[in-house]
């Protein structure tokens, strides 16, 4: 057990059904998560995404194994006001997570618990904002914005918390292409100058090209794991109905050809200035 990072020791979750008895949600997972990576969980509906992702802050405990953050224990309940310090939790759906009248008071919430100075949290709350691009909403209601504008608010709450670990579970799914373009560029900021893990949970492959690590979930189990390239380029991703990002489908097609490109090189703008260069 490593004592900086995630780590999950053959960890099982049973659901209680009433017509089937006990149903796996995950079995037997067994991985590690280095502080600083960015991590995309990948997966179809019932895959287990979303019980992996409230285990990792002790939303819910294991029936059977263990999950450590930087070595605590998320079935200690002593140690569970720290796990959930560390690790800050994007939900699906914002309306789950928000309960304040006015943006700027939800996002003050978590800083406030923690009894920090007044000057520390306005730090919090300005810096908060201006990374979530809702500097001009601070004074609206949460419950009066669209579903993507509750989803930067979400955001900002959890990152005014500063947690070493950023848990997003489908942060895109209420976001127009504009919007997912820009929060997906910021979690690659956020990873890269802020030294944040980041752990984002979706059933679309385009949204986690810029991870460092993907780990793909069928039925409760680790189906594949690897880079975007080993993953994307994998033919069993298609068992699972998952399509290949385009940009990956044309990096294979030219790693086909006798034309490899570099393992950095993961967007189409990175891809476009890559060949302009060689040509």
């Amino acid at each position: 057990m490593t004592a900086q990072g995630i780590e999950f020791v053959n960890v099982t979750k049973h659901y209680i059904d009433s017509s089937q008895g006990k149903t796996p949600a995950l079995k037997d997972i067994s991985l590690s998560i280095r502080k600083g990576e960015y991590v995309g969980f990948l997966g179809m509906n019932g895959s287990g995404k979303s019980t992996l992702a409230k285990l990792l802050n002790g939303l819910l405990k294991p029936t059977d194994g263990k999950v450590f953050i930087n070595g605590l224990d998320t079935a200690n309940i002593e140690q569970l006001s720290e796990i959930r310090r560390l690790v800050g939790m994007v939900f699906q759906n914002p309306d789950n997570q928000l309960i304040s009248p006015v943006i700027e008071e939800e996002i003050a919430f978590g800083p406030e618990n923690l009894g920090l100075p007044v000057p520390e949290i306005n730090r919090r709350i300005n810096w908060a904002l201006q990374v979530c691009g809702l500097e001009d909403k601070r004074h609206h209601a949460p419950h009066l914005l669209s579903g993507g504008q509750k989803q930067r608010v979400a955001l900002a709450s959890a990152l005014a918390m500063l947690p070493e670990y950023l848990v997003l579970d489908e942060p895109t799914s209420m976001l127009d292409p504009a919007g997912r373009k820009e929060l997906l560029e910021q979690l690659r900021v956020l990873n890269k100058q802020e030294d944040m893990t980041i752990l984002i949970i979706s059933h679309n492959p385009e949204d986690l090209v810029q991870a460092d690590r993907l780990i793909v979930l069928d039925h409760g189990s680790i189906f594949l794991q690897g880079t975007p390239r080993e993953v994307y380029a994998n033919a069993k991703l298609a068992e699972l109905g998952l399509d290949t990002p385009a940009v990956y489908q044309l990096i294979n097609q030219l790693g086909s050809n006798g034309y490899p490109v570099p393992e950095n090189v993961k967007s189409v703008r990175e891809l476009v200035d890559y060949l302009c260069l060689k040509l």
